[in-house]
């Protein structure tokens, strides 16, 4: 087949138009797919949207469960630091000051506290604090010192 020179823009535009069919038919059915695909990925993209929402609203309801469970802990280690102290004999106020985890560790620092605060036996003074009666000329001596003392 010889070579036959393109001599109009007519000429052109039908020999264009015959190979951007083929290449629009070669290619169609790869843009059909590619539509499906790009469906595909949008509906894929809006479960993961809500994926993510329910796993962030899980995250939110296992830390509330958390901040509760260390609430009731916490209630129950001071219910148990009272029910300590009452009955080792300390006051109600002195419970918050009882330090331990557990209750063996709770009771060895109550009965170490109640040995503080445990009324202990009076020391009898060393010498009498009260005065003996003075009668007479001692009696006149002590009066004559106090003024003495007073300045008169």
């Amino acid at each position: 087949m010889p070579f036959k020179a393109i001599e109009t823009q007519e000429e052109l535009d039908a020999i264009i138009k015959d190979r951007l069919n083929r290449q629009k038919e070669k290619y169609e059915a790869k843009l059909t797919d590619y539509d499906q695909l790009k469906t595909q990925n949008e509906e894929l993209n809006a479960r993961l949207a809500e994926s993510k929402s329910a796993l962030e609203e899980a995250k939110g309801k296992d830390q509330t469960i958390a901040d509760l469970q260390g609430k009731v802990k916490g209630y129950e280690q001071s219910q148990l630091r009272t029910k300590i102290a009452l009955q080792s004999g300390l006051p109600f106020d002195l419970a918050d000051r009882l330090a331990g985890d557990n209750e063996e560790e709770l009771k060895a620092d109550a009965e170490r506290l109640a040995g503080y605060l445990a009324p202990k036996e009076p020391v009898a003074p060393l010498k009498s604090v009260e005065e003996k009666p003075v009668t007479g000329t001692q009696a006149a001596y002590r009066d004559m010192l106090e003024g003495l003392n007073k300045g008169e």
